[in-house]
């Protein structure tokens, strides 16, 4: 039923360090939660389901507790059912259930006779199915769809923000890397990888992270901007994974474990920080009451302890050096850069892509978090209430700095922790050509570089001590003043907005916000560049919400009307659907088997067409 093997203990350590500072964090919200009982009895279930997961060792105990995750988390979006909140678990109840069945499928397919037998005897099966293709769609549908992975992240702008901050943590930080443990899971089960799921993945994985970056600079909705940055970090995780098997495709097991572990370095990376930026995002809207970053500003000069853990998670999520998130990132582009003696083609056109794409999106994860932390903590009060605002309760700054703790650590201690994921993990084991001595991490790659966590970070605290005692010893004197602002005076008006700072990056990116821009201006005697009030906001939809699933919603309409229009035939005309569906059946059995040519699929499904429409449809009235 259980089974505690190393690969099922890494990820158990995992989901330990970002359950562990979130409970005292969640002691210290649930005074701001009204629903206690509901909250409390579907948190912990929701950390038991997760631990569940992780451990099962049969089919129906890991759809027991895949299931209970998702109703549990589901029922904690629902703490405080308010109207936009309502909407966001509805939208979750339907994509969290859409994976299930896919899974579901899978499971069926590699075990249709027994589904309490344990995963190794599945994965016996696995190796002998006839079809693995299929297993590797519904695996990625399935699992991908519960991770965030472009086009199936749509949820998560929605979910994250309207659940309460401590859950919003545990499910970016924990929930969707128990999603990324299934599918690795299930994918080692395979005996062998064709080159183009690696490329699949490698792919999803660059839109994934450069979509997610995009659509954060635009929000600002603290709580969506983080989810946003989610899909972005899973979109590097499938970077790595999608490295990792293309290598292990092309019999390249070194560099292949050293994507994998670059992969699976960065989940626990995210973790971290994630967690940490949902945690420093919930105390802030537990003082302002508002997830609205133009109502922020000067909140560093109340809220230190709560501006210190927000800045130590932006500095690592924008894999600054010498962060915990530079060194997954660092190892990830090295696994690409690793790429330049393949001859495949295709691999010759992904691999630029996706190292472009990444360093675009370090360069504008910096601009986003630039703009958040500025907005929200530096400058003038925005609004009485982040003036208002004060350090939030103890128990919440215990959970920040355990969770700052746990950012520090996988840093200082990168040695180690990569050590445990390459002993942990089915790949092969090269803990010593990256760590030949503890000081310095090395690339595996002969052409490749290497880097020095402990000493980058250790000449970083001695440089900034040194400024220090040289600016102390030198007693220069400093004047405290207005801001120069060309003569106007200063105010929480004419600040930097959110909406403004991503203005030159939505205007570039135009094609893909297509924004619905509001303006509102109240003019003095009718003169244009003479007004009392003025008044401007954009709205963004997401480009895949907008074409992908309204456009599903349109087709589903059309598909109910003809399904309408067909149970109210005449008699004669039910001769002709049994005709249809019995040419479809045989037709399906031949393609099946491999008995037609593409050039008979394509002139029987024309014929088809024809008798559908003339003997069943007939006009559209």
């Amino acid at each position: 039923m259980f089974e505690f093997n190393s690969f099922s203990v890494l990820f158990l350590f995992l989901i330990f360090l970002g359950a562990l500072p979130n409970l005292f964090y969640m002691a210290g919200y649930l005074s701001h939660i009204e629903r206690k009982f509901h909250f409390l009895l579907h948190y912990f279930t929701f950390i038991i389901s997760m631990i569940g997961v992780v451990l099962s060792n049969n089919i129906v105990v890991f759809l027991f507790f895949w299931e209970l995750m998702s109703l549990s988390s589901w029922q904690l979006i629902l703490t405080e059912p308010d109207g936009k909140n309502l909407k966001a678990a509805r939208f979750y109840f339907f994509m969290t259930h859409f994976g299930f069945v896919f899974i579901l499928l899978f499971f069926l397919l590699v075990s249709p006779q027994n589904l309490f037998m344990p995963f190794s005897f599945l994965k016996l099966n696995m190796a002998n199915f006839k079809y693995p293709t299929l297993l590797f769609i519904l695996m990625s549908l399935g699992f991908l769809s519960k991770a965030g992975a472009v086009p199936l992240h749509v949820w998560l702008p929605y979910a994250h923000p309207a659940a309460p901050s401590p859950v919003s943590a545990l499910m970016s930080g924990v929930m969707l890397k128990v999603a990324i443990f299934a599918f690795l899971k299930f994918l080692f089960m395979i005996p062998s990888w064709p080159i183009e799921w690696g490329i699949i993945i490698l792919i999803i994985g660059t839109l994934s992270a450069l979509i997610g970056v995009l659509y954060a600079l635009s929000e600002h909705d603290i709580k969506a901007l983080l989810a946003n940055h989610s899909v972005e970090n899973i979109g590097i995780i499938l970077i790595g994974i999608g490295v990792g098997m293309i290598f292990n495709t092309l019999n390249m097991p070194i560099l292949s474990a050293f994507a994998f572990i670059a992969a699976i370095y960065h989940t626990f990376n995210h973790m971290s920080f994630k967690s940490l930026l949902f945690m420093s995002a919930g105390s802030i809207l537990y003082e302002t009451h508002t997830k609205n970053l133009e109502q922020y500003g000067g909140l560093i000069k109340n809220m230190p302890i709560t501006a210190f853990s927000f800045l130590l998670a932006a500095v690592s999520i924008s894999a600054l050096p010498p962060t915990n998130g530079f060194l997954s990132e660092w190892m990830t582009f090295q696994s690409m850069l690793s790429s330049s003696g393949i001859s495949n083609i295709a691999l010759k056109l992904a691999f630029p892509f996706s190292i472009f794409a990444l360093a675009l999106t370090g360069g504008l994860a910096i601009a986003c978090f630039v703009k958040a932390f500025g907005i929200a903590f530096l400058g003038l009060y925005r609004s009485e209430n982040a003036k208002n605002a004060k350090e939030v309760n103890i128990l919440m700054q215990i959970g920040q700095i355990l969770m700052g703790i746990v950012v520090i650590s996988l840093m200082l201690f990168a040695p180690f922790v990569i050590k445990f994921i390459n002993i942990s993990t089915p790949v092969l084991n090269i803990y010593n050509k990256i760590f030949p001595d503890i000081w310095i991490m090395h690339s595996v790659n002969s052409n490749g570089g290497s880097v020095s966590p402990l000493i980058l970070f250790f000449a970083l605290i001695i440089v900034t001590a040194v400024i220090y005692l040289i600016y102390k010893s030198l007693n220069i004197k400093t004047r405290t003043y207005h801001t120069w602002g060309c003569g106007y005076e200063v105010n929480k008006t004419n600040q930097y907005s959110s909406v403004g700072f991503a203005g030159p990056i939505r205007k570039f990116f135009t094609w893909l916000y297509r924004p619905k821009e509001h303006r509102v201006k109240e003019t003095i005697l009718g003169h244009n560049t003479k007004f009392i009030y003025s008044f401007y906001e954009v709205h963004v939809k997401p480009l895949f919400e907008k074409s992908l699933y309204d456009g599903n919603v349109k087709l589903a309409n059309i598909i109910s009307y003809y399904v309408y229009k067909i149970s109210h035939f005449e008699k004669t005309k039910y001769v002709a659907l049994i005709f249809n569906l019995l040419i479809l059946v045989l037709f399906s059995y031949r393609v099946f088997y491999h008995q037609v040519s593409w050039g008979e699929i394509l002139l029987e499904i024309t014929v088809m067409a024809i008798f559908i429409k003339i003997l069943l449809l007939g006009d559209r009235k």
